[in-house]
């Protein structure tokens, strides 16, 4: 199963470079969203990610309608994160999908509203105290990324540590 994160106008380096070094360390395809609120040169960015950028799988997009142009959501299997749906992230089956896009929006406000009314049926959440108002970005991406891992028996990611196959 291929796997792509998609960020759509994050806006602090940290969490993007957190999640870099997630998608780098799981074989998993980032897609970043342009604007962005930060340069992806900046050190902040770099120092999240540490030296795991080689790794990562990097696809930039000028705009959301760019990234739809070659991923059409007709075409693709598309799940959109937010708070605001009522189906949760373990509620869905990944495994039914040979590739899939789980879009994420920025820090501050999310996906747009319009997708994600355009897109209920495939809208999804993770589950938090009533009172609270989201989780850290990189933290979701990692929650929902390792549940569609989990499903496929962590397919193509090394069992064990080589320091503990030794004792």
């Amino acid at each position: 199963m291929k796997i792509n994160v998609v960020l759509v106008e994050p806006e602090i380096p940290h969490n993007t470079g957190n999640i870099a070094r997630t998608c780098g360390c799981t074989d998993v395809k980032l897609h970043l969203i342009k604007p962005l609120g930060f340069s992806l040169e900046e050190k902040q960015l770099k120092r999240a990610g540490l030296d795991y950028w080689d790794k990562v799988n990097l696809e930039i997009h000028e705009n959301l309608e760019s990234f739809f142009a070659k991923y059409s959501p007709s075409q693709n299997h598309m799940f959109f994160l937010t708070t605001k749906a009522s189906k949760k992230y373990t509620d869905i089956n990944y495994t039914e999908y040979k590739e899939l896009f789980l879009l994420f929006g920025k820090e501050t406000r999310g996906l747009p509203e319009n997708l994600l009314k355009n897109n209920l049926e495939q809208c999804i959440r993770i589950p938090m105290a009533n009172e609270i108002r989201s989780l850290n970005l990189s933290n979701a991406v990692a929650i929902v990324t390792y549940e569609v891992l989990r499903q496929a028996n962590f397919n193509n990611l090394k069992e064990a540590s080589e320091y503990f196959l030794l004792y």
